[in-house]
């Protein structure tokens, strides 16, 4: 009895988990990202080490973070993003998801970071995404965040690079050229993603080749939504199409 008393509880609560993990997925189905979260961290309270709710939390916090208010509570956001990406890696940190969930919260961070607390989160980002395609080279993820990584380094102020250079001893090497080949890569094994054509669109633009810009946002406008922020990104297309035109 003291066996079947010990076995019990625990497959309870694994079915338990499964049943709401199958929620949080409904919930992201239906782009309803709040909802998911809160289902995770459902998960996460009933299971602590469980490496999709885990994954997931951090995913969530780095994408709901970008659309909040605030400054402090985006940085909010992606600290709990870190911090769940962080115990993913301890559970299992030989895996695609977990390094890019790590990576993709550093690179938030970095975005509305300067300064010291900007550079710390340079060399981290590009070791996790390049982790991440290691592990699985179909990982289109991993390649968006590599194509970002080399796109805004390749955009870091005089100070900055100064800054990695002092922390780091050297800047790793970015350039526009290596940000569009990574996003070309993400878009190849993912054509719906619409993030990948704004970006192609922006490094475009940096390299004074507006023509090539719009017909990379014009192409982006036709395509359907599949992700709760596509409409964002959309509305963020036709804004550069009337200011670049």
């Amino acid at each position: 009895m003291l066996i079947f008393g010990t076995i019990v509880p625990g497959f309870s609560h694994a079915q338990d988990v499964n049943a709401i993990l199958a929620q949080a997925r409904q919930q992201e189905a239906a782009f309803r990202d709040t909802e998911a979260l809160a289902k995770y961290l459902e998960a996460l309270r009933v299971q602590p080490n469980n490496f999709v709710a885990l994954c997931k939390a951090s995913e969530l916090h780095s994408l709901l973070g970008k659309r909040q208010a605030t400054k402090e509570q985006q940085k909010n956001y992606f600290k709990k993003a870190r911090e769940y990406a962080q115990l993913a890696l301890k559970v299992n940190s030989a895996s695609t998801e977990s390094n890019f969930v790590m990576a993709l919260a550093m690179g938030r961070m970095a975005i509305i970071t300067s300064g010291e607390e900007k550079i710390d989160a340079v060399k981290d980002i590009k070791s996790y995404a390049e982790k991440c395609i290691q592990l699985d080279p179909s990982n289109y993820k991993g390649y968006h965040i590599l194509g970002r990584w080399h796109y805004e380094v390749s955009d870091l102020s005089s100070i900055e690079k100064w800054l990695v250079k002092i922390a780091y001893g050297s800047l790793p090497a970015a350039t526009l050229k290596q940000a569009q080949a990574y996003y070309e890569k993400s878009r190849q094994l993912n054509p719906g993603l619409l993030i990948n054509y704004l970006e192609i669109a922006k490094v475009h633009h940096r390299n004074d080749e507006d023509k090539k810009a719009i017909a990379e946002l014009q192409q982006l406008l036709r395509l359907p939504n599949v992700m709760v922020d596509d409409p964002i990104v959309k509305k963020e297309a036709n804004e550069l199409i009337k200011k670049w035109q």
